[in-house]
C-alpha cells in the first residue's frame, strides 16, 4: 500500500507554526522505516556528490531524531572530514567535534532524548566551518525553515559565516511557510529529490 503525503494541502489551511509542527510531525512519523531509510539515503547520495560538500573539511550536522533523515553515512563514509555534533546547553547550542572511529563511545542521550557529544569531547572551531546541515521539518522556496520551536538554531545561526543547508523530505517542501522576523534563512535546501539554491535576493 503507497502512502500518500500531502504536506502542502494542510499549510494552505493551517496558519499557526504550532498547528503545522504537530501536522508534519505527524505525517513525517508515518513514513514507513523502509521508505525512511532509502529517502535518508538518497539524501545522502545526493550530498556526497555535491561539490559544496565534497570540498568542505569542517562540517556541522545532526543526529537522526523523530524520524529527521539519517545523515549517518556521511560521517562513516567520510570520516577525514571533522565533524561536529551539537548539545543543548541551557538556551544554547554548544558544538563538539566528534571522532567517527569512536562515534558510538563518545555519543550519549541528551537533552529531549537527542543523541549528543560527550560534554569532555574538544570544541569545534566556529570560525572555520565550511557547512552547516541543518534539520527542517519544513521549508519553503524562500528559505524559511520550520523547526521544532525551541529557537535553539535561530538564536546560533546569525553567529556563522558558514553555509546554511537545511535536510528534509521532499515532500515537506513547500511554497511559503509563515514566519517570523527572527528566522533565519537557508541558503540550499538538500531533499532526497534535489538540491535547492535560495537566491538571495528572495522576498518574504
Amino acid at each position: 500500500m503507497k502512502v500518500k503525503y500531502d504536506a502542502e494541502v494542510d499549510i494552505l489551511n493551517t496558519t499557526s507554526k504550532k498547528q503545522l509542527r504537530k501536522i508534519l510531525l505527524n505525517q513525517r512519523c508515518q513514513i514507513p522505516h523502509s521508505i525512511w531509510q532509502q529517502k535518508s539515503q538518497a539524501i545522502c547520495d545526493r550530498l556526497s556528490h555535491w561539490q559544496l560538500f565534497q570540498e568542505a573539511q569542517n562540517i556541522l550536522t545532526f543526529t537522526s531524531f523523530r524520524q529527521e533523515p539519517d545523515l549517518a553515512y556521511l560521517w562513516q563514509n567520510f570520516p577525514h572530514k571533522n565533524w561536529g555534533f551539537s548539545r543543548c546547553v541551557d538556551q544554547d547550542l554548544v558544538w563538539h567535534q566528534v571522532a567517527i572511529a569512536d562515534f558510538v563511545s563518545n555519543m550519549r542521550s541528551g537533552t529531549f532524548g537527542i543523541l549528543e557529544p560527550c560534554s569532555d569531547l574538544p570544541l569545534m572551531d566556529l570560525e572555520n566551518i565550511d557547512l552547516v546541515l541543518i534539520a527542517a521539518l519544513a521549508s519553503d522556496r524562500r528559505g524559511y525553515r520550520l523547526g521544532y520551536g525551541g529557537g535553539f538554531y535561530d538564536r546560533w545561526l546569525p553567529s556563522t559565516k558558514a553555509k546554511k543547508v537545511g535536510v528534509m523530505f521532499d515532500e515537506f517542501y513547500v511554497d511559503a511557510l509563515p514566519n517570523d522576523p527572527w528566522d533565519v534563512k537557508l541558503e540550499a535546501i538538500a531533499t532526497d529529490l534535489r538540491l535547492i539554491a535560495i537566491a538571495k535576493d528572495t522576498k518574504k
